[in-house]
């Protein structure tokens, strides 16, 4: 279908390929594999057409279609409503829907034998399209990626990034290009529209290419596994977990090969280094020498980063019982979130509270660190020490500070060695550790507060989606840390394989009220299926009684507060209007020349801006959670 043929390509004269070879087949499931930096996202490029090749070609059909979703499709912006501009990627559908229109118009006051017959014409190739099922295809996508019914005739524009880039996602399904390419496209997803799209991709009737650092997505949806490293593209057979296997055999076999190569090298330099001075014997040497220079050398395997451990160490033990929290209530205006809710956490407990987006998860993290307040009884046990990771907490980085010295401030105890050590596992290397926090990007500043974290010393933690914007191999040293991690933890996490391989209880929100399974996400998980299958089956049996004097009363209490709350609703996205107008207004300053070279007015004005748009941060989660409240109760 498509074949990448003795390809290079040099990206700030460091070359990410040379002389590499890929041939992608019709009904491939590939997932894209390799370390951070070594080009995923760039090969979706190039392949996409974005950049172009230092060497060699990429051939393949001419009608060939491709559809790439990627983060650059965030800032997409439209007055549509959200199914419309899902709709807009059928368009010789939308031109002959247009067409028949205007033929039926035409038909109240003419009557030709010709309109009729072009009629029939284009109404047969609409057909023949499916023309009559996108919209129910479009509503079906949109709202196994979480969006409710009322939502599809909203503009794009009222909705955030991740919200934005579910629509994006959507477009790109129903496009059903002949090769899709999805970079992590897990990111802006909660973990119900995670499972959605991974039976999405299981069904799939065509070829992707997809990156993620989700180990669980990539089991469940791929049958390829592409992996780049040292320039190379390297295919495997089988799953994620399969390539591990796979990767392992092939390169103790490499390094044999090394090994015995290296052995054989010594062996034949030994005999040129005895022999070249010796006239009778100095052709033979030659000889051998023009040999070695001839022969392929074999690469040796580099040992895997991820077996530098890190610990996290504790300072003290606490009691038995680290925080409780009895007849927890809260609510935002009107709009509910726990409704007399308890729970107990005891030291050892490794808990993940998983669940969709605007259940209120976040905000229970925040109410156990005393960053939100609540109703109800809430106590710390005995001699707890708390540390919190939090996205939103990135804001306390020193930005004037390098990453050592930021860390450093933080542990003035620690060795510069383990600081070192801490940074370099998550992927800042050599000089990198003097790099400003000012000139970090939003992921890098996550990398540098989960070192803050390692450093601690707490022996209770909080982490709200620490996993966002690591790669596996930092995915992997920060399990380990919290598998050898002798203190408590609650964390909020989508990523099933990072929750199944750290936490021994789960933590779910149902009904306002905050529920516990005991044991792992995946015995979790069978047991949830179990329960959904004899919900389903009670369902069938059940017969129904006459309730509908109830069910009114129901009904009126139950639209008196979706009232409440879309006021709520309204009245927070008038104040998300006027924060997002003083974030551009910022951004437009900062971008002026004469701000620019004033250093003072610049930094003022940097300042403000990085408050600004803290401030919306928080405005948009409050309105997502109250927003999600209010279609619940409006459904």
């Amino acid at each position: 279908m498509l074949v990448l043929n003795s390809i290079s390509f040099d990206f700030g004269g460091r070359y990410l390929y040379s002389d590499a070879f890929w041939h992608i087949k019709p009904n491939q499931k590939i997932g894209l594999v390799g370390a951070n930096g070594t080009g995923k996202s760039t090969l979706l490029r190039i392949i996409h057409g974005e950049y172009s090749l230092t060497g060699g070609e990429i051939t393949g059909r001419r009608d060939l279609t491709i559809g790439f979703l990627n983060q650059d499709l965030l800032s997409y912006e439209s007055d549509k409503s959200i199914l419309d501009v899902a709709l807009e990627v059928f368009e010789r559908e939308n031109i002959l829907h247009e067409k028949i229109e205007k033929i039926l118009k035409q038909l109240e006051t003419e009557h030709g034998e010709d309109l009729l017959n072009e009629l029939y014409f284009l109404q047969s190739e609409f057909e023949s399209l499916d023309g009559y099922n996108i919209t129910h295809r479009a509503e079906a996508i949109l709202e196994g990626l979480g969006f409710s019914t009322e939502d599809l005739q909203r503009p794009l524009k009222e909705f955030s990034g991740g919200w934005r880039m579910r629509v994006m996602l959507a477009r790109m399904l129903l496009k059903k290009p002949d090769l899709l390419m999805l970079d992590e496209p897990t990111n802006h997803l909660d973990l119900p529209s995670i499972q959605w799209l991974e039976k999405y991709l299981q069904d799939y009737d065509g070829t992707f290419i997809l990156v993620s650092h989700d180990r669980y997505f990539l089991d469940r949806t791929v049958n390829t596994i592409a992996e780049i490293a040292n320039e190379k593209i390297t295919i495997y057979t089988g799953n994620f977990s399969d390539y591990l296997e796979q990767k392992t055999l092939r390169d103790e076999l490499q390094q044999r090969q090394y090994d015995n190569q290296e052995k054989y090298i010594k062996e034949q330099q030994k005999l040129i280094d005895r022999f070249r001075a010796k006239a009778s014997k100095a052709k033979m040497a030659q000889s051998r020498m023009k040999m070695l220079d001839r022969m392929e050398k074999v690469e040796s395997v580099a040992g895997p980063s991820a077996t530098m451990r890190i610990s996290l160490n504790i300072d003290s033990q606490p009691g038995k019982v680290i925080y409780e929290g009895h007849h927890i209530t809260k609510k935002y205006g009107e709009m509910e979130i726990f409704n007399n809710s308890h729970f107990q956490i005891e030291r050892g407990d490794k808990i993940a509270l998983i669940g969709a987006n605007g259940k209120g998860k976040s905000t229970l993290l925040k109410i156990i660190a005393g960053t939100e307040t609540a109703d109800g009884e809430l106590k710390e046990g005995y001699n707890v020490k708390t540390s919190f990771y939090a996205q939103h907490q990135l804001e306390s980085l020193n930005i004037n500070n390098d990453l050592m010295t930021e860390l450093q401030v933080f542990a003035p105890l620690e060795t510069d060695q383990r600081i070192r050590s801490i940074l370099g596992a998550f992927l800042f290397n050599k000089d990198d550790v003097f790099k400003k926090i000012k000139v970090l990007s939003g992921g890098e500043k996550a990398r540098v507060a989960l070192g803050k974290l390692i450093l601690s010393k707490a022996n209770f933690l909080l982490l709200d989606e620490p996993t966002n914007h690591l790669d596996m191999q930092s995915v992997e040293i920060l399990t380990d840390v919290l598998q050898n991690y002798d203190g408590t933890f609650v964390v909020v996490s989508h990523d099933r394989f990072f929750v199944e391989q750290i936490a021994n209880k789960i933590w779910f929100i149902e009904n306002h009220q905050l529920k516990e399974y005991p044991g792992t996400y995946e015995e979790y998980e069978h047991w949830a299926q179990r329960k959904l299958q004899e919900k389903k089956a009670e369902e069938k049996t059940a017969v129904k009684k006459p309730v509908k004097e109830k069910k009114e009363t129901n009904n009126e209490d139950a639209k008196k507060q979706a009232d409440l709350l879309e006021k709520q609703v309204k009245k927070l996205e008038a104040e998300l209007n006027i924060a997002r107008k003083k974030k551009d207004d910022l951004l437009e300053q900062l971008g002026m020349e004469e701000n620019y070279n004033d250093k003072e007015k610049s930094k003022k004005l940097q300042a403000a801006y990085e408050q600004s748009e803290k401030e919306l941060n928080e405005l948009h989660s409050k309105w997502e959670d109250s927003y999600m409240q209010w279609m619940e109760l409006s459904e």
